[in-house]
Order: structure tokens, then sequence, then C-alpha cells
């Protein structure tokens, strides 16, 4: 029996191109990614509707790597779209013995995103995947040359698509003749398209040589704010962003809250200074429902300690905050 692997991002494109694959009788196995980026939650939810198994892999710390110094930069914001599917896709080679498979699919469309999906972009992922001849993008195949696959008749091109733009007209109707009704929306899964997710991740390996998944993970969450060179500011929006951030602090970390009012758990990292400290004071009387006062009590401490320690101090100004916040 024919049998592909289906690159499993998540999002809909590529679940329909696994679907139509599947429908011509050959066994599908999806293949998801996960990185310090993006995981593999929507892809676990995405392949139950079109019932085939799926095989998880992570490449976070090479990803990670090729993130910092993309071979063909990176896009709009931090996203190393074509060196990222390559690299995909040069696993997906390597999974192909593992699983007995003939050839991968992909749910690119030709000309969907302008600088990662057009022609001279879908040729360099598979020249230096190193599995070129083993690709089929299914939504879009009769817009491109014919494949290996199709010349000898594992699949047949004439069942294939020739989807190409960015309206997605088509593969929501699609999704809609499949019954499959819960799909994310186009490129929702991945950190490194989201602008100030970028501008946070940019400005940290700028500052920091070592990065840890503590570091990584802590970009997700709330507001940040460069004091120095060594130290940062975290300061959280809501409860549940507090609850997130408890998960990655250690007691090296110091917690500021203001004695009086509710309002942000603010967390100052790395080396700091009596200035820092006092900084982190300021932001955490700012973001807390006693802004308006002149002088407003901080409670702070080191966590999973008491916080023993006050100041007295003046909530943040406009002015303040925008020459330290990064987003």
């Amino acid at each position: 029996m024919t049998t592909a692997l289906a690159m499993i991002s998540g999002g809909l494109d590529s679940i329909l191109a696994a679907k139509l694959v599947k429908d011509q009788g050959i066994e599908v196995i999806g293949i998801c990614f996960k990185s310090h980026f993006f995981s593999e939650k929507n892809a676990l939810k995405m392949v139950k509707q079109i019932d085939i198994p799926l095989e998880v892999v992570d490449f976070s710390e090479e990803h990670f790597e090729m993130v910092k110094n993309p071979k063909h930069g990176h896009g709009k914001n931090m996203n190393p779209c074509i060196d990222c599917h390559a690299m995909m896709m040069r696993h997906c080679g390597e999974l192909l013995e593992k699983f007995h498979a003939d050839f991968i699919i992909t749910g690119e469309v030709l000309n969907q995103r302008p600088m990662s999906q057009n022609r001279s972009a879908l040729d360099i992922v598979k020249n230096e995947s190193g599995v070129g001849r083993k690709i089929l993008r299914p939504l879009c195949a009769k817009n491109l040359n014919p494949t290996d696959m199709e010349i000898e008749g594992l699949i047949n091109r004439d069942a294939l698509m020739d989807i190409k733009g960015r309206n997605r007209k088509v593969q929501m109707e699609l999704a809609e003749k499949w019954g499959i009704l819960d799909y994310p929306s186009p490129a929702g899964g991945c950190k490194l398209t989201e602008p100030n997710y970028s501008i946070r991740l940019k400005e940290l390996i700028e500052n920091k040589e070592e990065l840890s998944k503590k570091d990584l993970e802590l970009l997700k969450i709330g507001r940040h704010f460069r004091v120095s060179k060594d130290a940062k500011i975290i300061s959280t929006r809501t409860g549940e962003e507090g609850e997130l951030l408890k998960q990655f602090l250690t007691e090296e970390d110091l917690v500021f809250l203001a004695a009086d009012y509710t309002g942000s758990m603010v967390v100052i990292t790395g080396k700091v200074t009596n200035e820092d400290i006092e900084f982190a004071a300021k932001i955490s009387g700012r973001y807390c429902k006693g802004k308006d006062a002149n002088t407003i009590s901080i409670r702070y401490g080191r966590y999973t300690h008491p916080l023993d320690k006050s100041i007295d101090i003046a909530p943040a100004t406009e002015e303040e905050i925008n020459n330290y916040i990064l987003n």
C-alpha cells in the first residue's frame, strides 16, 4: 500500500492536503514539529477530524539555532519560513524509511504567502530539503510541474488541485464539505510571526548570549521592560498570566506587589541594581488600582519567600514606561 507522510502544522491547509491524499486510498501519517515557538496542540485536534495518526517531532534546539541566523533571512517579523520549511522537510525525509513511506505531503499553496510560498521559495525549499523529488503539494499541484509520484502513478494528478493566491474561499468550501469545522486562523500557531514577540526575541538575542527555555517562555507573558543589559522586568496583564508566570520563576527572581491595591504581578529577573528594584516598584505602582496616587507602598522579595521588603514610591510616568517598554 502506498504511504505518505503529511506535514501537519495545525492549520487548515495542511489537513486538507492530507485529506485529499487519503481519499485516494493512500495511507497517511501526520508529522508535526514542535519547537520553542510553536506546539503540537492544534495538530492533535486537526488529525482527529480526518482520522489519521500523528507523530510529534521535537526539534527545538536545532530550530532555535537556525532562527538566530537563517540562511534565507527572516520574514516580516522573526519568522525564517523558507529555512524552517526546508528543515522540516529534511526531517520528514529522514522519517520516510521509519514509516516505510513513499513521499511527503505539505499544505503549501502557490502565492498564498508572498515571501515564503512564491514559486522561487517553493523551489528553494524543495532543493535544500534534500528530498525534493519526494515532496508533493496536493492543494496547488496542478500549478506546478508533475512530481515523480504523479508520473509513476502512485497518486492521480487529476484528483489534485490548482489553488493559488491568498483567497481562502476554496479551502473553506472543502473544509465544510469534509466536515472539518474546527480550525485556527491562518498563521495563528507560530510566535515568530507575531510582531511584539519578535521584538522581544530579537532584543533578547542581542542582550544575552546563553538563552534558556525559561528565557524564551517568559517572552510570551505580560509586558516587558529592558532596564539594563543584565536585567529585565515583566508585568502581568491578567491573573491568568500571573499563574503562568509562576511556572517559570525561581527564588533568584524578585516579585513585586502593591501593598494596598490589587494589580499586576511584577517580576525582575537577572542581575539587578538598587535602581532596577526602584523602577520595578514604580511599574508595580503604575499597573495597580492605585496608579493615580502620589505614593504607593510596594512589597517585594524573592519568589517562594515572604515579600518582607517594602518601598514607598510614585508610580511610573508615561514617559518612563515608553523609555523602557519593549512592546
